[in-house]
């Protein structure tokens, strides 16, 4: 062995300290820097190994070293084996060493080593603690999944399985990818039964259980230790959400066995088990695909090989089968609404009609739905249920059958008395319907027997038999029947009775008030209305109390008027604004026809004020129309100056404008410019140039100069309140027309004369020469008198 000059210092070195771990690490490192032979690297370490054996640090940096050496050189090398040669010598010491272990195993599976790779995995888990062993298992495992050893795989994973058992996820996997799925149903077998072991991948139970039944569903000839229909079962009882898909992995197990017959019973019993529509649609889809490729298949063969007659019958049969599956969807699918809530009166109502053609189940339908609902709990109208069962006998001209249920359905509990009452019309109408008015009326006499035991109509504790004499809808009818079929008699003692029970309504009142105006019982139609503007107070007695009064006015006129005022003063006495104005109109009429005039004023004013704002200005030119009619338009001073003062501003303007109107129309025009003045410091001139304008038409009429510029004034006055950035932005307008930065208010001063002369002209006022501060008046018309 040659040396070159730069490593004698260095062989020294190793010669002096041959066991010094520091002088071979020198001598490697300088070897490193400076030789381009790693032969002689290789050398250094070999002849430090030879001196230390049991360096950890020597050994692994070798092995690393000679390990990225090889890294771009095919697997057939002869290095490789050297260095696979090198891993044996360093575990004859360095056998307690796991990363020496993992290193040697990972290069052997680079190398497709499958034997050694094998052996030397075992020799490592025979060598190192069992504690070390987590650092071994995986490449032992990636070298069974990486080739198709499927024996090998086996045995390497029950020893695995044994030492890990929470892994027996991965276990199972490994069967199934090599096609042992017995072995891999009992492996998820074990992880769903053991409640301490969960999914290695976070998996739920529930997935667990649809992985299985997914394997069992699509390979039911290779299980063979394990019965799979208790399993599937167990599963349908126990995860309810998934019902569905979990009957159809039933039957698809034994579709997968050629089983049919048993497939069928299958869906057939999930379909009368589920609760869900989702779960039912499942079912009835996969059973209806089932179907359909059955008839598929024997046509294909028919097309490829020709039918026999066994098999013509056998696809006549499939596709009978198929429709007759069609026909009874309908059917089945109402009993899943029904299993979901057996107290749904509309499904049961719904079942009835899907059998409408056979009166035998419809029967047997209605019987089972009264049996079953309870009608505390009914959703839906459970009267329904026997009025529609008696209208089945009934149009199957069964009379007698019909009454049989109706008398059944009157001893049967309800929810409420409306309830009953419906089964009682429902008779009735029946009865009427053929024309059967003596029985009618005797089941409304026996319906409305006022027991001697009151009971209070809204105690849930009393069967709804005892609460049903105050039943309004029944006393209706029991009324509508004696005025149609029963005597005068009958009907007023009805009518009494209801009033009696206190179960009479407005319209109840009102009803038998024509009734007996029909009959020119007039004043006990009246008393009627005074029985019921006892039972009811406002706003529900109004319709009474405008009836009455609107009748008594007909009947009587104003020879009872005394009579009349009182029920008039009562029906006012609490009357809310809202129903004020008809009755204020209604009394004051009657005073205009029948009474003063004087009193028809006083009740015009107490109706303006009694009324709602929104009706006050209707009621205002309602009173100074009346007034005026009455006694002169001068009068209506009072009520104008009234109206102003109550009304809003909106409707003030208008009543200003009416009331300087009139007053110009009798000469007052002092007045009515004092009214315009008034009524113009709350109408802006923007918004409110009508005003202003019939102002100043006023003013062209009647006025002068002086009037017109106090117009002006005030109107300049009221806009600056309303904006007051009015004086502002007419000095800029002004200021560019005339040129000159002067004084804004003498310009507009200047406009303001302008428009003076211009109304003055208008007027066609003399032209005369006058001095510079007179002023000519316009002489204003003779005052009119009040006709």
């Amino acid at each position: 062995m040659l040396f070159d000059e730069e490593d004698v210092a260095y062989e020294e070195d190793v010669i002096r300290n041959p066991y010094s771990l520091k002088s071979w690490f020198r001598y490697i490192n300088h070897k490193t820097k400076f030789c381009s032979n790693w032969v002689s690297v290789y050398l250094v370490y070999e002849r430090a190994l030879k001196q230390l054996p049991g360096s950890y640090k020597l050994w692994h940096n070798y092995l690393k070293l000679r390990r990225a050496h090889l890294k771009n050189k095919c697997i057939n090398d002869p290095e490789y084996e050297e260095l696979n040669n090198a891993y044996d010598r360093a575990l004859a010491y360095m056998n307690k060493m796991p990363r020496i272990w993992t290193d040697y195993c990972e290069f052997l599976l680079d190398q497709c080593l499958i034997t050694r790779t094998r052996k030397t995995c075992d020799r490592a888990l025979r060598s190192l603690p069992i504690t070390q062993h987590y650092r071994i298992w995986p490449i032992y495992l990636k070298l069974v999944e990486s080739f198709d050893i499927p024996d090998t795989g086996v045995k390497v994973y029950k020893r695995y399985s044994k030492l890990i058992p929470e892994d027996v996820e991965d276990h199972a996997n490994y069967l199934k990818n090599v096609g042992l799925i017995d072995e891999c149903v009992q492996k998820y077998l074990y992880l769903l039964n053991n409640e301490d072991i969960h999914s290695k991948y976070g998996k739920t139970k529930h997935e667990l259980w649809h992985e299985l039944c997914e394997i069992l569903a699509k390979n039911p000839t290779k299980i063979k230790s394990v019965k799979v229909e208790p399993i599937l079962r167990q599963g349908i009882q126990k995860y309810v959400d998934q019902v569905g898909q979990l009957w159809n992995s039933l039957a698809s197990y034994y579709i997968g066995l050629g089983n049919f017959e048993r497939a069928r019973d299958i869906y057939e019993e999930g379909m009368t088990k589920v609760m869900t529509v989702r779960d039912f649609t499942q079912i009835f889809d996969a059973y209806s695909i089932f179907e359909e490729n059955l008839i598929t298949n024997l046509m294909e063969q028919a097309n490829n090989e020709g039918l026999s007659d066994d098999d013509d019958l056998e696809l006549e049969m499939r596709l009978a089968r198929l429709e007759y599956l069609m026909d009874r969807r309908p059917l089945l699918l109402n009993k899943v609404l029904l299993r979901q809530n057996p107290h749904n009166v509309h499904e049961w109502l719904k079942r009835v009609k899907l059998f409408e053609e056979k009166p035998k189940d419809v029967i047997e339908t209605f019987t089972e739905a009264i049996q079953t609902v309870d009608p505390k709990q009914a959703n839906g109208k459970y009267h329904q249920l026997w009025i529609e069962f008696a209208k089945f006998y009934e149009n199957s001209n069964q009379i007698s059958e019909a009454k049989y249920v109706f008398e059944k359905a009157i001893k049967s509990n309800y929810k409420n008395v409306d309830e009953l009452a419906n089964i009682w019309c429902a008779w009735i109408e029946m009865e009427l319907g053929h024309e059967n008015s003596e029985n009618a009326l005797k089941l409304i006499h026996r319906a409305c027997v006022i027991p001697k035991k009151k009971y209070d109509y809204f105690d849930p504790t009393e069967p709804v038999q005892n609460r049903l004499y105050k039943s309004v809808k029944l006393w209706s009818m029991h009324a509508d029947l004696e005025e149609s079929f029963g005597s005068f008699d009958g009907v007023k003692k009805c009518y009494e009775n209801i009033i009696d029970l206190r179960i009479a309504t407005p319209q109840i009142i009102i009803n038998y008030g024509i009734f007996l105006e029909e009959n020119n019982y007039f004043e006990e139609a009246f008393k009627a209305y005074e029985k019921g503007i006892a039972l009811f107070k406002w706003p529900v007695v109004y319709d009474i109390w405008l009836r009455y009064l609107t009748k008594f006015i007909e009947r009587y006129g104003g020879s009872k008027l005394e009579r009349l005022r009182d029920m008039f003063e009562q029906c006012l006495e609490n009357i809310p604004q809202k129903f004020a104005k008809e009755i204020y109109l209604l009394y004051a009429k009657l005073e205009e026809n029948h009474g003063l005039a004087r009193r028809a004023i006083k009740i015009y004013e107490r109706g303006a004020d009694a009324v709602l704002a929104e009706e006050r200005y209707e009621m205002y030119n309602i009173y100074i129309q009346q007034v005026a009619s009455m006694k002169g338009v001068t009068a209506t001073r009072e009520i104008f100056e009234k109206a102003i003062e109550v009304l809003p501003d909106d409707q003030v303007k208008e009543i200003c404008m009416r009331y300087a109107e009139m007053e110009r129309k009798l000469g007052e025009i002092d007045r009515a410019r004092a009214i315009y003045v008034h009524c113009s410091q709350i109408c802006d001139p923007k918004t409110n140039n009508k005003f202003w304008q019939t102002w100043k038409e006023f003013e062209i009429a009647h006025g002068n100069e002086d009037t017109v510029r106090e117009m002006l004034r005030i109107k300049r006055s009221v806009q600056a309140t309303f904006n007051v950035e009015f004086n502002f932005m007419a000095a800029q307008m002004v200021v560019p027309q005339t040129g000159k930065p002067g004084d804004a208010m003498k310009s507009l001063e200047s406009v303001v004369e302008a428009e003076v002369q211009q109304v003055a002209k208008s007027k066609e006022i003399s032209s005369v020469p006058k001095s510079k501060n007179s002023i000519q008046f316009v002489k204003t018309g003779n005052n009119e008198e009040e006709q």
